[in-house]
């Protein structure tokens, strides 16, 4: 079994830390209701890729983005604090669109399923008579 890296360590801090900031502490309307589903840092510890979704989908991903631009000094100097870190990372948002993909494929196997459905109780009635 692969042991743990730091970054890796590190990174599941962060989620956890900024996951508690967006919140208690951040006011921004825009980033209510958006979940932190993953953090990848860089093995040198300078870059974090945070990864966020939200209920409403893809259509407010562009204004949760703009929130978090606006709010990552805040997010940085609250990691910062609570991370002890010598060197904060430099944080980067992206939507992460894995929820959006597995919801799509769920909606087509249950379209499938639906129309599976259908077929086979017609064959086997045809099958009775």
């Amino acid at each position: 079994m692969k042991p743990f890296r730091r970054a890796d360590r590190v990174a599941a801090q962060i989620q956890k830390i900024l996951s508690e900031i967006l919140q208690k502490e951040i006011q921004d309307p825009r980033l209510k209701m958006v979940t932190i589903t993953r953090v990848k840092l860089t093995s040198d510890l300078k870059f974090a890729r945070i990864y966020f979704a939200s209920i409403s989908g893809e259509e407010r991903k562009v204004t949760i983005a703009a929130g978090f631009k606006d709010a990552s000094g805040y997010i940085k100097r609250a990691l910062s604090g609570r991370l002890g870190l010598r060197y904060m990372p430099d944080l980067q948002f992206f939507y992460d669109e894995s929820y959006d993909h597995a919801s799509k494929i769920f909606r087509i196997l249950k379209a499938l399923e639906t129309d599976n459905g259908d077929h086979g109780t017609d064959h086997r009635q045809t099958e009775e008579q």
